[in-house]
């Protein structure tokens, strides 16, 4: 993750290194190549955007890459890595601790060829909403969609897995310190379980309030929305802080206003296990990556790969 001075939110990468090549997963491949040229220290450090090169297949996985497999970043998420920490009560119980995903990266030539391996061998086609309905429930942010010109870390829960909160020195490092050690974040991200009667969604970026009539005011907004086949009409939303967890709330839709419950962290499925012995999905999308290459001596070399999702996809 890049912060800005302030401590906001720039850049997320997953990272792996293959031991020639350090990839980095994103959906800002430009922005960030270029600010990781301008920080270039080293001569023989090279940053390079391979998005027409290389993809990345989504898979239901948390397994690393075996031997002989394609480079693989296995999403850490939900869990607490060295330096993280979390404002949930009981940081070992999180709603998307079922939630298995990696990203195989393979050159984008072979994509096709891939994807029929995968129904050969008894994989399922799915969409990219199954994808995202699953990310929703599983409380994950996504950069594009949860991050705006003034997110924090801490509102969306990414000091889990993205920040240090015991190395130093790095931009943004003062705010991130001081908001852990002295406050809270102003905003939190939250669960909404919407009113589904309507058979409508809100659009990203609708307004939620709480109130009636002239006694609404604006706590926070949509981020992402889905339709998921357990629990219905989900979304993620960024509230105020100070908004009382147990109210019901309100967002607009084409087909009206849609009541809003929220949903506070709590276990509805079974603690993180180990790896599953078997896919029970897979997503397929073009690569969102980057990856740089390092030399284990003298020479590196930084590669970006972004991600644009196709339509169909593999759970």
């Amino acid at each position: 993750m890049i912060l800005s001075p302030q401590g906001r939110i720039e850049h997320v990468a997953g990272a792996v290194d293959d031991g020639e090549t350090v990839w980095l997963i994103t959906e800002t491949a430009e922005g960030l190549a270029t600010f990781l040229d301008r920080m270039r220290f080293m001569l023989r450090v090279e940053v390079a955007d391979v998005t027409a090169e290389w993809a990345a297949l989504g898979e239901a996985v948390r397994a690393p890459a075996a031997e002989g497999e394609p480079v693989t970043w296995v999403d850490p998420w939900p869990g607490i890595v060295e330096g993280g920490t979390t404002y949930a009560a009981d940081p070992s119980a999180h709603p998307g601790v079922e939630r298995a995903w990696r990203l195989v990266i393979v050159p984008r030539s072979t994509l096709d060829a891939q994807i029929d391996e995968r129904l050969e061998a008894g994989w399922t086609l799915a969409g990219t909403w199954a994808a995202e309905a699953e990310r929703i429930a599983a409380y994950r942010p996504r950069a594009v969609y949860e991050v705006d010109a003034t997110t924090l870390p801490h509102e969306l829960d990414w000091l889990r897995t993205a920040v240090h909160l015991h190395k130093g020195c790095y931009r943004g490092q003062e705010t991130v310190a001081k908001v852990h050690n002295v406050g809270r974040p102003p905003r939190r991200l939250t669960l909404l379980h919407l009113d589904g009667s309507a058979h409508t969604l809100p659009e990203r970026g609708a307004t939620v309030t709480l109130g009636e009539g002239d006694d609404a005011k604006e706590v926070g907004h949509i981020t992402s929305v889905a339709r998921h086949h357990e629990y219905g009409p989900i979304a993620l939303a960024v509230l105020k802080r100070s908004t009382d967890p147990a109210a019901t709330l309100a967002v607009p839709s084409d087909g009206g206003v849609l009541a809003a419950s929220q949903e506070p962290h709590r276990e509805r499925r079974r603690l993180l296990g180990g790896p599953p012995t078997q896919a029970r999905a897979h997503h397929e999308g073009p690569a969102h990556g980057q990856g740089m290459r390092r030399g284990r001596r003298r020479h590196a070399r930084l590669t970006l790969v972004t991600h644009r999702r196709r339509a169909p996809g593999y759970r």
